[in-house]
């Protein structure tokens, strides 16, 4: 029987307990244990939220650079973004600087806080000498619109008294000219591209404050007040600017600052898994495999709108390679995965257990399902050699 197969592994990490390379160094190791002599191609993967930073730093031989900046309150807070290996691209997760999970729940307040500390980092950046950018705008804990970014990169944001707006979301319903005499000149020369996997507007119920608001803490009162204060600075990005963004589909992506980066950073906005999987040519790595393997924490129906496991499985049908996925854990409507092209989708845990010992467990539950996963595939691989060898035989 033929056993040299070439698998290539393409995985997010499983949140809290896993990071992407372990993910799939369990995955390989459990699948090594039954096809040794296999050819695996393991490239850990992110689809711009969480994890972003890691698997480009890994992917291409990277560096992470840590760094103290103003943090979603305004305190200083050690935060961190990575370089690849060419030294070119700077990878920003904005939850690093600016994310909910920075702050326990009785201190969340988007009326309060600031995204100042992401542009701290995109100036850190560019003292390093990058030039071209990827942020990531998952996991917000900010409803400024990017305005606290684009305050760090030298834009004034004055009130009708000519004086400088605090931070926060809320202070932008006072904002009466926007001032870029001092905004940083070497961001011409940049490239920025925005990792961005929702399509809502600006404003509205289908806006920033509408939709995410309430997650980070928002009052039905608060959520009404932000999208006003968000209305008066699409007014000024648009009249100061020249930028009307409000409408463009991801402007309202993490509090609004899909609307601000597009109007401060000129960004292109993309679907994250799209810009992560040209900088590790996924398509090269993937065209020569004989199975992909997948997966994520959490695969549910959710996965199919921009996650990784959908953005992997939607290259491999393209590539005609068959698709195998991996989550710590199923949820509803996991069928979904199927219309993706995802071929069979398994859940790592093995038995009932609480969160925190499937967290602790993550790593010999994911060998575990792997082996058995690769058991299952070698036995369908002898029985179809032994169907072969029959009607060859004529029987």
């Amino acid at each position: 029987m033929q056993n040299r197969i070439k698998i290539a592994i393409v995985c997010d990490s499983f949140k809290e307990s896993l990071t992407a390379i372990a993910v799939a160094e369990s995955i390989q190791t459990g699948f090594q244990d039954i096809f040794p002599d296999a050819e695996f191609v393991a490239c850990p993967a992110a689809d711009g939220g969480e994890g972003t930073v890691s698997a480009l730093v890994a992917a291409t031989n990277g560096k992470l650079v840590e760094v103290s900046v103003t943090g979603p309150l305004g305190a200083p807070v050690n935060s961190f973004y990575g370089i690849t290996g060419d030294g070119r691209i700077a990878v920003i997760e904005m939850a690093a600087a600016a994310g909910l999970e920075m702050l326990s729940p009785d201190q969340r307040d988007p009326g309060r806080t600031t995204t100042r500390g992401v542009g701290d980092l995109i100036r850190h950046a560019l003292d390093e000498g990058c030039r071209h950018f990827i942020i990531g705008l998952g996991g917000s804990a900010t409803n400024d619109g990017a305005a606290g970014l684009a305050q760090a990169l030298g834009a004034r944001l004055l009130d009708g008294q000519g004086r400088e707006l605090e931070a926060g979301g809320l202070a932008l319903s006072r904002l009466a000219r926007i001032d870029l005499s001092d905004f940083e000149p070497r961001l011409a020369e940049c490239t920025v591209e925005i990792a961005c996997d929702v399509d809502n507007p600006l404003l509205g119920a289908e806006g920033a404050s509408a939709v995410f608001g309430p997650q980070k803490g928002a009052s039905d009162e608060l959520v009404a007040a932000l999208d006003a204060a968000l209305a008066v600075y699409a007014c000024r990005l648009e009249e100061d600017l020249g930028k009307k963004v409000a409408d463009i589909p991801g402007a309202g992506a993490a509090g609004g600052a899909g609307a601000g980066t597009l109007a401060f950073l000129n960004a292109r906005l993309r679907p994250g898994f799209e810009i992560v999987s040209e900088i590790l040519e996924l398509e090269e790595k993937l065209g020569s495999a004989d199975l992909v393997i997948t997966g994520e924490g959490r695969i549910d129906g959710q996965t199919i709108r921009g996650k990784t496991p959908a953005g992997v499985a939607a290259l491999a049908e393209r590539l005609g390679k068959p698709v195998i996925a991996f989550g710590g854990s199923l949820g509803i409507d996991v069928e979904k995965v199927h219309q993706v092209g995802i071929a069979a989708v398994f859940a790592s845990v093995s038995r009932p257990c609480t969160l925190v010992e499937a967290l602790a467990e993550a790593r010999p539950n994911l060998i575990r399902a792997a082996r058995n996963v690769a058991a299952t595939l070698r036995l369908g691989m002898v029985l179809k050699e032994k169907s072969d060898q029959a009607e060859a035989l004529g029987r």
